[in-house]
């Protein structure tokens, strides 16, 4: 039987998202965190709207880390383009997510702030959140 031939270029896959976060999901930096229960592509104008939200109910106090990061091109092709032609144009960077991934880090703020701070970054998500606190966090 015939192999087909091979070529030089490979198409770009989408990939999938199983299982859990291998790395990130330990708090690094911060005293309290939110982790993430899904799988999604966050892109990279929710992690800004959700960074705002967040610095802004802080008041600029304390510290707030991101630790993903958007690092993959999402294309497009326009609307009514006939089929071929190559691939599309990018539309917008994502990061992907997994369960477990520590999302934002807050330090250097009380628990009630961090709470209220990361509760509002996580209404600018995609995914579903759990805050978390460090195992060295003393009330």
């Amino acid at each position: 039987m015939l192999q087909p031939k091979r070529t030089k270029f490979r198409k770009q896959q989408k990939g999938r998202m199983k299982g859990n976060s291998g790395r990130g999901h330990l708090l690094s930096n911060g005293m309290f965190g939110i982790k993430s229960l899904d799988s999604k592509f966050i892109t990279s104008r929710q992690i800004e709207a959700a960074r705002i939200a967040a610095t802004r109910y802080m008041k600029r106090e304390g510290q707030l880390w991101i630790k993903i990061f958007p690092d993959k091109p999402i294309t497009k092709k326009p609307l009514e383009v006939r089929m071929g032609k190559g691939k599309g144009a990018v539309e917008y960077w994502a990061a992907v997510v997994t369960p477990g991934r520590i999302l934002f880090e807050v330090g250097g703020v009380p628990l009630d702030v961090a709470k209220e701070a990361l509760r509002l970054a996580a209404q600018k998500l995609p995914v579903k959140t759990k805050f978390i606190i460090a195992r060295d966090f003393e009330a």
